[in-house]
């Protein structure tokens, strides 16, 4: 196994102060093989390249595959970036094909355009994703836990170009223009599947948890004999026991 070098405290230093470049500073020191440089930019854009990886692969181990290959494809091409686009556009496009490439060698993706043209129905609205969840006690972050693998479970069942759209739209919070400039499709074409792809994990969500609205606020066991015992102490020594 190839040892990973360890950065030394100057590399340190010097990777520190590249966190405030812009990566248009970035990516000529990282032509030259800047460490530093490269690190910050793998750092950088590490989470939209895994989430846009994740959306199209539906496999954890598969996206940090293709992430990884996608760096290595940017890195050794650097000379290709001609700047008229921003470099984050172009990293994703790349993680984007090397994505879809999988998924192609995998299996036949299905073609969507006929439900892209389907007229829209009501039902669309934006499902709200908490953009910081800070933790507090270990309750409430199962809970959370929980809730993440539930829409977790419920993106990976959209179709692969709907899950796409819905992840750069609503995950990482992309506009309509940004998500279908990333995608290469027409503007109106990611507002039709973005809406299809709310409505369907509006209806996967739901679908999941109609068996659990029985078991909201449930108030028995202990708990229920607790509420006995309070007021039987309330009405005071005048009861009788029967």
């Amino acid at each position: 196994m190839t040892a990973i070098p360890v950065p030394t405290e100057r590399q340190q230093q010097h990777q520190q102060q590249m966190s405030t470049f812009s990566d248009a500073d970035l990516v000529p020191l990282a032509k030259i093989g800047d460490e530093p440089a490269i690190r910050t930019i793998i750092q950088r854009h590490n989470q939209r390249l895994f989430r846009t990886a994740r959306a199209i692969i539906r496999n954890d181990a598969e996206a940090e595959d293709v992430v990884q290959a996608a760096y290595i494809k940017a890195f050794t091409n650097l000379a290709a970036f001609r700047a008229d686009a921003q470099f984050s556009t172009w990293l994703t496009r790349i993680a984007i094909n090397e994505a879809l490439g999988r998924v192609r060698r995998r299996k036949n993706t299905a073609r969507l355009e006929e439900i892209d043209m389907q007229t829209t129905s009501p039902g669309g609205e934006v499902l709200q994703f908490p953009s910081s969840l800070s933790a507090t006690d270990p309750e409430t972050e199962l809970s959370r836990s929980q809730a993440r693998h539930l829409l977790e479970h419920a993106v990976d069942e959209l179709p692969d170009d709907f899950r796409a759209v819905f992840v750069l739209r609503d995950v990482e919070g992309m506009s309509t223009d940004e998500a279908a400039s990333y995608l290469g499709i027409r503007p109106e074409t990611a507002k039709t599947r973005l809406h299809r792809a709310r409505k369907m994990m509006r209806q996967s969500i739901e679908k999941r948890l109609s068996g659990a609205f029985s078991a909201l606020f449930p108030f028995n066991g202990a708990r229920c004999a607790f509420m006995a015992d309070r007021v039987i102490a309330a009405l005071g020594s005048g009861l009788t026991t029967g």
